[in-house]
Order: structure tokens, then sequence, then C-alpha cells
């Protein structure tokens, strides 16, 4: 039916709105808009129309953006089950426009229209990564943010954290050889995490029970190079997480043996064929 169509309607709602307006509506006749939008949650939905009347809408959820070049440093510190915001540098728009939540279904809405230097937000709960966006606007209107509002800065917190839930998955070794081996794994998903994953702690013992320590202090490595083994031992290595709170628990004990020898290369085994 494209060849009936007139034109089409494009409704941009912000995610939340605490305004209530309804959501801006843009009407045009090609297949693509430009949106100049903040950081905040968008959905935007499309619909078609011609003589007969408009289509069912298509909704599309605005994904997430990556937080760089913001103008300004967002700061948070716990009071009680509410959180301080603060923020650097110094900026004084007519107002902001401040949202927090764990997620897109789960974010709630402030607009600060007075002079200050800081302002409190509520209702945070324990263990659980909350997502904080100011954005600044110099028109102080409801309808006027999805077209007004800039994002000035983002940051991540949690009110109380705690130690994973869960260590990584998918625990392999491989590169096995004489004096070390490469461990490898997946990293803890997000939602296990509890707090802010600092690193990994390796740990491998022998078969005298003696144990090794290794510390990765980086929360996006996910491999480790074990050196130092001696020939021909069967290993065991358990990886566990850990945050500002601790240390989670550890993986299930995965074993593998160093070798006897050192790696050679395999002969080569040459044939020819003699044409009689």
């Amino acid at each position: 039916q494209s060849e009936n169509i007139i034109g089409y309607y494009v409704t941009v709602e912000r995610i939340p709105n605490s305004c209530k307006d309804s959501p801006n509506l843009i009407s045009l006749k090609d297949r693509k808009v430009f949106l100049n939008l903040s950081m905040a949650y968008y959905r935007v939905n499309i619909s078609a129309y011609n003589k007969a009347g408009e289509s069912p809408q298509a909704i599309y959820i605005v994904p997430d953006f990556s937080a760089t070049d913001l103008p300004g440093q967002i700061h948070v510190k716990r009071q009680g089950s509410n959180a301080v915001v603060t923020w650097t540098p110094e900026h004084n728009p007519k107002c902001f426009v401040v949202d927090w939540g764990t997620g897109k279904e789960d974010m709630r809405m402030k607009i600060v229209t007075t002079a200050t230097g800081n302002f409190t937000l509520d209702n945070f709960q324990p263990y659980k990564l909350y997502k904080i966006m100011v954005h600044a606007s110099d028109v102080c209107q409801c309808e006027s943010f999805t077209r007004y509002e800039k994002t000035f800065g983002v940051t991540q917190f949690y009110s109380v954290e705690g130690v994973p839930r869960t260590g990584p998955s998918n625990v392999t070794v491989l590169n096995i050889r004489k004096h070390s081996a490469l461990v490898k794994w997946t990293e803890i998903a997000a939602e296990d995490c509890l707090g802010f994953l600092q690193g990994y702690r390796i740990s491998y013992t022998d078969p005298w029970r003696k144990k090794s320590l290794a510390v990765a202090l980086n929360s996006s490595t996910t491999s480790y190079h074990l050196t130092g083994l001696k020939e021909k031992t069967i290993y065991r290595v358990q990886i566990s997480g850990f945050t500002n709170a601790g240390e989670g628990p550890p993986t299930l004990s995965q074993p593998f043996s160093t070798l006897k020898y050192g790696t050679v290369e395999p002969p080569c085994i040459c044939v020819t064929q003699h044409q009689s």
C-alpha cells in the first residue's frame, strides 16, 4: 500500500515525562526525520496516513547514547536512602531536568527551577545500579524540554554496594605449556555484580594444596596468563569477582595439567610420487 501513502506522523515522547503534556507531533512526507535529542530515554511513534485514515503505530525506543564529551561531571553522595547530587564545573541554566532509575522502565524525573548547588534524589534501593542524568535547559516549560534540553552529565550510582552473587562463567584453560597456561572466562553479568566490579581474583592450587593467588585489577579483563607453574602437575583454578564491599563466591574448581616437555614442532612427513 506504499503507493497510496500521503505522509507520516511522528511523535516524540520523553521517558519519563512528569509534565504529562502530549508528545510533539511531526508531520512529514519523507521516510526520515532528524531529531536533536538529549541523552534521556525517548519513545518514537511512527504512523502512515492516506485519504482513508491513519495506520497503526510503529514504536521505536531510542537506544542508550554513549556518555562522551559532556560539559559537566556528576558527583553523587549517599545520604541514608537518598542521594545528594552535585556537579562540576558550576553551571546555572534556567532549570535542570534530572532523570534517575535502574533502566528505561524504571526512571523518575525531577525539574529543578531554583538556583541551587545541589539537589536530593530519593527512593534508592541497596545493591541496585542506578543511572543518573542531569540535563540543562534555558527554556523552563514542559513542552519545550524535548527540543531545548541538553545533557550536562551522566553517572552511575549504588546507594549500598554488595559482593557479587556469583563468579564469572565459562572458565576455560588454554595454551597449556610446561610452566604456564592461559585462563579465560566470561565477565560477571551486571545484574549479578551488586556493586561496581573492581576486578577478579584467580587462585590455583597444586596437588600439595599449595595455593597461589593472582589479581586482575580491571573489571573488563577476561583472561589471565599463569606463569611459574611446575611441569607435569595437575592444578585446579578458581575465579571470583570483587567489589568495594568484598569478594564474591568462586567458580567451580577447573582442573588442568601442565606438560612434561616443552612444545616441539611435529616432524614433517614428505611424500613424493614417481611416474613409471
